[in-house]
């Protein structure tokens, strides 16, 4: 894949800049639109620090980020949109959340790099810069690969979200036995992770084969009644790892429910979308190991120590890949003459950033992630 990439970027903006920068008679203006105020404020200005820790790395005084409140509404975020237009901002990083963007195509000479990992019905001038599904699933497709990992099962709970996870493992090309759709309700899941585990059959085949046994003249059948009595069914299912798109406190009610219905990740391969190493998955002993395709997290570490350092506070997940973002559109300015146009993100492209590996490509954004995996209390790097 890399080989046919004609640009590799080899800058990471926790080293040192090169000595290279843009020159230009007025400065370069690049907009920044986050939730300055209401509800979701503190990640605005989390992203606004996580930028000007970028600009203070890069140290070039032609770029000028110019921060503009969304309050996470698409009202405002038009306005302050037309108001960064009348600026000269012709790229804007932001918005955040994808119900910002709503009226945004009403701008077509302004490329928003927003934070959304949402890829579907986004206007024309959106280029999503979130870690998106089909990128996970691309990396998540390589583990599989790597471990001949050929019988594998996806499930999807009903959100709004699902129809993002069907159209990327249409993009990732990944191998799926059968997919399936389950309701959050705890209450209903239990019963959909049971059919779809065949667990019924299972246990009656238990059932049925200590019966058999008790009315046999086998010698040793104390002996194996006695070890059958220690499991919960018998016979196989049809599928040797199971991918659950899902996070948080859906995710451990499905993990549960495999458990409950004696599929152990002991095993059978637990795999789960990006979950910015969430603590809480390492006391989840029980469903370990469970893997899940993530940034790079030794990198996210000394992000978040630099950040605390310097602001006596933690980032949020989002700040992390805005100050990324920040490089990247430095970098792509670097390759297009301090030019923002129509071919700033069309061009085919690498960028090596803290987060990981930026393809970018015909006006989209996907990532090379790293793999991990929980195991013992602790996250573990595949590769």
């Amino acid at each position: 894949m890399i080989k046919i990439i004609k640009i590799i970027l080899l800058l990471v903006l926790s080293l040192p800049i090169p000595i290279q920068k843009i020159y230009a008679d007025e400065k370069i203006k690049i907009g920044l639109l986050v939730p300055l105020s209401g509800k979701n404020a503190e990640i605005g200005q989390s992203i606004v620090k996580a930028t000007q820790l970028a600009i203070n790395k890069i140290n070039d005084s032609s770029i000028e980020i110019i921060p503009k409140d969304t309050e996470s509404s698409p009202e405002t975020t038009l306005r302050s949109a037309l108001e960064l237009n009348k600026l000269g901002v012709e790229l804007i990083i932001g918005p955040v959340f994808n119900e910002s963007l709503t009226y945004l195509d009403e701008l077509k000479n302004i490329t928003f790099l927003s934070l959304t990992n949402k890829i579907i019905d986004n206007p024309k001038n959106i280029i999503s810069a979130g870690i998106n599904a089909s990128s996970q699933l691309k990396t998540i497709k390589k583990f599989l690969e790597l471990n001949e990992i050929n019988k594998t099962i996806f499930l999807t709970p009903d959100v709004g979200y699902k129809n993002e996870i069907k159209k990327a493992i249409a993009i990732s090309k990944i191998k799926i036995s059968k997919s399936y759709i389950y309701d959050s309700d705890p209450t209903l899941l239990t019963s959909q992770i049971e059919k779809i585990t065949n667990y019924s059959t299972r246990k009656q085949n238990l059932k049925d084969e200590i019966t058999r046994l008790e009315k046999s003249d086998e010698n040793n059948k104390e002996r194996l009644i006695e070890r059958l009595n220690k499991k919960d069914t018998l016979g196989s299912v049809k599928f040797d790892s199971i991918i659950i798109a899902d996070f948080d406190e859906s995710l451990k009610s499905v993990t549960t429910s495999l458990l409950y219905t004696d599929i152990s990740p002991k095993q059978k391969y637990f795999i789960t979308l990006n979950q910015w190493f969430d603590e809480s998955l390492l006391n989840e002993t029980s469903s370990q190991p469970i893997y899940f395709p993530s940034i790079n997290k030794e990198n996210y570490e000394k992000f978040q120590t630099e950040y605390y350092k310097k602001f006596k506070q933690y980032p949020n997940q989002l700040s992390f890949l805005s100050f990324d973002l920040v490089g990247l559109v430095y970098y792509l300015l670097l390759q297009n003459d301090s030019i923002i146009d129509e071919k700033i993100f069309s061009k085919k492209a690498m960028f090596k950033g803290k987060v990981g590996i930026f393809e970018i490509n015909k006006n989209k954004i996907n990532h090379i992630l790293n793999f991990y995996k929980v195991e013992n209390k602790e996250f573990k790097k595949i590769f």
